[in-house]
């Protein structure tokens, strides 16, 4: 067998191996066997939005389960060949090891960039809260500048989006609006977008045509569903409905259909009131609550895991994330990863893709090592 393949293939493998090793599947792979059990039941199909959501959820399960079970048999397989190759003393099974370690490599790569959305709630659909900094109308024009950001960026998925909540900002702009994303892994995607973000340019209000920084926090929380088990007690709920205001027609201005939820132990509040139901705007609200406290629990997690690497400054909710710089020169730098970017219009134009794997990437990296 050729020396440098058999290196070549053993390095693929020992990849293949440490990934294995480094990632911990068996909850996902418990997970799996706990609903296709639930699926042979003969009386599955009786709850039909219960039955889709556990089918949907198992695709999901397989989409991440599969490809690294194909992966590890990959390897099983190419170190089996090299063993017999060099037993036989024979280069017949070059051409097949070598189409083989191509193959995983490829395959490898492919499961890397998947293994990085294994967070237990990566696979959620996401709710991102945007609020405008001090700054006034600058900071709320900055505000819609990201909301659309976000907007084009799910649009390129082909991700479906809805504005449950927007507060206009008077003059120009949102004081905040909260946006729910619906495709897949876009929370896992969109979770390093938490933070805030700062914005350097010649302001469009300003008649002196002055440069100005404003800045804009971004929370990006999952979508709770009812495999996430959280529970919220009435007497540490706080309701408020009120009218939603804004621009939403008349029916929305003089009917309290906004609804505003409040858990008394924590203080985190969730609102909803982009419908003209007061009934879905409190569904909504309380869903978001729900999430927010999830993700609080996640934050503690991720606080941990941080103070012991200490590296606590990337968990923080009030650290400037990235830089958006108009003028004097054009430049978009993320703090945490150092990516950068040349052309911001790109990257308003919803061109994330690049902050957001190198955010992943950086995760991954800490959790290997």
């Amino acid at each position: 067998m050729d020396a440098e393949l058999k290196r070549s293939a053993k390095n693929v493998i020992d990849r293949i191996l440490h990934l294995r090793d480094s990632l911990d599947f068996g909850e996902k792979l418990a997970r799996r066997d706990a609903l296709q059990s639930e699926m042979e039941g003969p009386s599955f199909w009786n709850d039909q939005e219960k039955a889709k959501a556990v089918i949907a959820e198992l695709k999901t399960l397989n989409g991440v389960l599969k490809p690294f079970e194909d992966l590890v048999k990959q390897s099983d397989d190419m170190a089996a060949a090299i063993e017999m190759a060099e037993e036989l003393e024979t280069d017949e099974f070059d051409a097949d090891i070598q189409a083989s370690c191509e193959k995983a490599d490829k395959d490898f790569a492919a499961f890397e960039l998947q293994s990085m959305l294994s967070g237990p709630n990566d696979h959620c659909n996401a709710i991102v809260t945007i609020h405008a900094g001090a700054g006034g109308t600058e900071a709320c024009d900055w505000a819609e500048m990201l909301m659309r950001m976000y907007l084009m960026w799910a649009e390129a998925r082909g991700f479906t989006t809805q504005i449950t909540n927007r507060e206009d900002g008077g003059a120009a702009g949102v004081a905040e609006v909260t946006i729910y994303i619906k495709g897949g892994y876009s929370y896992g995607n969109l979770r390093g977008e938490t933070g805030v973000h700062r914005l350097v340019r010649i302001s469009p209000y300003d008649s002196a045509a002055r440069r100005q920084t404003s800045f804009a926090s971004v929370d990006v929380i999952p979508e709770v569903d009812d495999t996430i088990d959280i529970v919220l007690k009435d007497d540490e709920l706080k309701r408020d409905v009120f009218r939603a205001g804004g621009p939403g027609g008349q029916h929305q201005n003089k009917t309290e259909s906004a609804v505003r939820y409040t858990h008394l132990p924590t203080g985190i509040a969730a609102e909803s009131r982009g419908e003209r139901s007061q009934h879905k705007n409190d569904a909504i609200a309380y869903a978001n609550l729900k999430a927010k406290l999830v993700r609080l629990e996640e934050e503690k997690r991720e606080a941990e895991y941080a103070k012991k690497y200490d590296e606590k400054g990337d968990v923080s909710f009030g650290s400037q994330i990235r830089s958006y710089v108009l003028q004097p020169y054009q430049l978009v730098k993320d703090a945490r990863t150092g990516h950068e970017v040349g052309n911001p219009r790109a990257v308003l134009d919803g061109g994330l893709d690049g902050f957001i794997e190198s955010y992943l990437r950086m995760k991954l990296a800490k959790s290997t090592h």
